[in-house]
């Protein structure tokens, strides 16, 4: 028998990615941008790695992106995870440039194909966190 859902290991904000977290509760994607050269980074961190300035703002992306590459676990590597066999991890390019790696939902392993184009979605987990997820564009679901 697998825990609940909230049991699940969940990710422990810093001061420099509470802001995404933040957003992603409110059902947004917001990504950092550098308030100097604009440069939009992600994952969250204190530096730009364009220019190395230290300002930070944050922008809404459109959560559109299209799969660059993706993996399919047929292992759980937590027991909350075993009923939702199998997962798909995905790495997938942003329309603001940047990638990012997330969990694949609404589309068979065979399906997938690099350029499908996808739309993040948001899952409430509980204790006011929300984890961004993606679904091929056009499918609509709140969460899994």
């Amino acid at each position: 028998m697998s825990p609940p859902a909230d049991d699940r290991l969940l990710p422990r904000p810093t001061e420099d990615s509470r802001p995404f977290w933040d957003a992603l509760r409110s059902h947004r994607l917001d990504l950092q941008t550098c308030a100097d050269c604009g440069a939009v980074r992600h994952y969250p961190r204190p530096v730009c790695p364009a220019c190395h300035s230290m300002a930070v703002a944050w922008t809404t992306a459109s959560g559109r992106g299209a799969v660059h590459s993706w993996t399919v676990s047929h292992q759980a590597f937590h027991p909350a995870f075993e009923d939702r066999l199998p997962i798909v991890l995905a790495t997938v390019d942003l329309e603001e440039g940047v990638r990012m790696n997330c969990r694949l939902d609404g589309v068979a392993p065979e399906e997938i194909d690099i350029g499908l184009p996808v739309e993040v979605a948001f899952e409430d987990v509980g204790e006011g966190m929300t984890l961004p997820c993606f679904r091929p564009r056009g499918v609509r679901r709140g969460g899994s």
